[in-house]
């Protein structure tokens, strides 16, 4: 960890463990080194910084590439390992930003929902995660985050005192449909890339508040 990303991450933490009183879950499970996907659901946001306070490891996150024109924030955003996507998270060039830190031996935070939920329930998966996950070698972390909707969901102004914890799963490798991607047609493609997504948010409803 640089010197601003380690400061952030420790304010993240003591803030996380006071005034949320967080739970952390198997943080063991996700690689140490190495490109590794996170995929979390996305109820509010404290999530990102939720799932990146809860590893001992530096994580990449998005942001959206017009808030890097901003002199100050985007120098703190790229010491924070930021990586710029467009407005909705897609797009080659933010594909391309995320896909190079992943071979980099970088960790990175996705979200299979595609936005926040509007009533911290789980949203269906987008295939976008599919896309990413075909085009890396990157193993995929299911995490799940609770309370952080009840905390600070859309309809909240300001964060709320409430518990929240965060739970990591058993990596996903998904070897099988990396190798029929590569000789599939293209109809195929498109729906290996949706059940990759499909999985991986059926992995993370699986999860629950308490340590395994």
């Amino acid at each position: 960890m640089n010197f601003s990303y380690r400061l952030g991450w420790l304010f993240f933490r003591a803030m996380f463990a006071t005034y949320f009183r967080w739970r952390v879950y198997n943080p063991e499970r996700v690689p140490q080194t190495g490109g590794v996907i996170l995929a979390a659901n996305h109820a509010s946001y404290l999530d990102p910084p939720l799932v990146g306070s809860g590893l001992k490891r530096p994580i990449n996150y998005l942001a959206r590439e017009s808030l890097f024109r901003f002199p100050i924030m985007g120098t703190v955003l790229h010491s924070w390992n930021a990586v710029p996507v467009d407005r909705d998270g897609g797009g080659a060039r933010g594909l391309k930003n995320i896909l190079d830190r992943l071979f980099d031996g970088g960790g990175i935070i996705l979200f299979p929902e595609g936005t926040r939920s509007s009533d911290g329930k789980l949203q269906p998966a987008r295939s976008g995660i599919g896309l990413t996950v075909i085009k890396s070698n990157a193993p995929v972390v299911p995490v799940r985050t609770f309370g952080t909707f009840e905390a600070y969901g859309r309809n909240h102004k300001f964060p709320r005192p409430y518990r929240v914890a965060v739970k990591y799963g058993q990596p996903m490798l998904f070897e099988k449909l990396r190798a029929e991607a590569k000789v599939c047609d293209k109809a195929r493609l498109k729906e290996i890339y949706q059940e990759i997504a499909d999985e991986i948010m059926a992995a993370i409803a699986k999860l629950e508040p308490k340590a395994d």
